[in-house]
């Protein structure tokens, strides 16, 4: 115990920056944590923190064992947590980030994934910005395209198509394309990337640049929402995934274009931060996506 204790004021000193702050985080005296870690420091006979009047910063060395110091009690965290949620139902507050275009189908999942768990509270944020789920205590994000981030799991969810898309008004003014070649010299109305500033490319055009280059931009914009409206509004042509156009398709607001010459698409999945045990909430969620948007 003497060890362990040891490596918990070492790393909590690490983490705050000074004796005083982690032993008000660990309940004891500065001057008790500053003897652990100077015991510890005795034992592997490495200096691990450099002192100063104001704070402490890691050596060389202290860096190195303070990620494994971290790993280790991370998974001593998961071993009782493990223990611990096997005996508890799901309860709390959990945090989820979705894309703004995913209150479409994750809404309607709400209502019954409340009633089954009545004690957890959903604080859902629908920004397509980038969030870092660890840095900022996000318990689960959804998002499309690849998992950039080797600290996360993920669970595949629902696919989705990408369809070219007009509104008829703006068909019988410009003529309807038949082939991917007449869209050159279209209006196009397109998404930019919040992230990156950068205008979504159309999948269906990747093999023909040429015809890319030739679509006229009218409007760019970072919210997908808005591009669907200026489609209705008959401005351009827009590339909008299916899920969220499927309602103007059925009322006749908008047509979809070139469906047997398309296949482009993409996936949503569920993340997490690989370091941490599933908490009961957590794992109640993703179970619920999974079963309701599994593909």
């Amino acid at each position: 115990m003497d060890k362990l204790s040891g490596l918990l004021a070492f790393v909590k000193t690490a983490d705050l920056g000074s004796f005083v702050a982690a032993g008000r985080a660990l309940e004891i005296s500065a001057s008790a944590v500053g003897k652990a870690v100077a015991r510890l420091e005795h034992e592997v006979g490495v200096r691990l923190l450099h002192r100063s009047t104001r704070r402490v910063q890691l050596t060389d060395e202290g860096r190195l064992f303070h990620e494994r110091c971290r790993r280790v009690l991370d998974d001593l965290d998961d071993a009782q947590a493990m223990l611990v949620h096997t005996r508890q139902a799901p309860r709390g507050r959990l945090r989820v980030s979705a894309p703004i275009v995913g209150h479409h189908f994750l809404m309607p999942l709400i209502p019954d994934f409340l009633a089954r768990y009545p004690e957890v509270e959903l604080d859902i944020n629908f920004t397509d910005r980038s969030v870092d789920l660890i840095e900022e205590s996000i318990d689960i994000a959804i998002r499309s395209g690849d998992l950039p981030d080797s600290r996360l799991v993920s669970r595949p969810l629902q696919p989705f198509r990408l369809l070219l898309c007009a509104s008829p008004a703006y068909l019988a003014r410009h003529g309807t394309p038949t082939q991917v070649g007449e869209l050159q010299g279209h209006a196009s109305i397109r998404f930019r990337h919040p992230n990156t500033g950068k205008l979504l490319d159309w999948p269906m055009l990747q093999a023909t640049p040429d015809i890319d280059a030739r679509l006229r931009t009218v409007l760019a914009c970072n919210n997908i929402e808005a591009v669907l409206s200026a489609t209705r509004r008959g401005l351009g042509i827009a590339c909008l995934p299916d899920f969220l156009v499927g309602d103007a398709l059925a009322e006749g607001q908008l047509v979809s274009l070139l469906d047997q010459q398309l296949s482009a698409g993409g996936r949503f999945n569920a993340l997490w931060p690989s370091s941490r045990q599933l908490s009961p909430k957590v794992r109640a969620f993703v179970d619920h996506l999974g079963q309701h948007l599994a593909g």
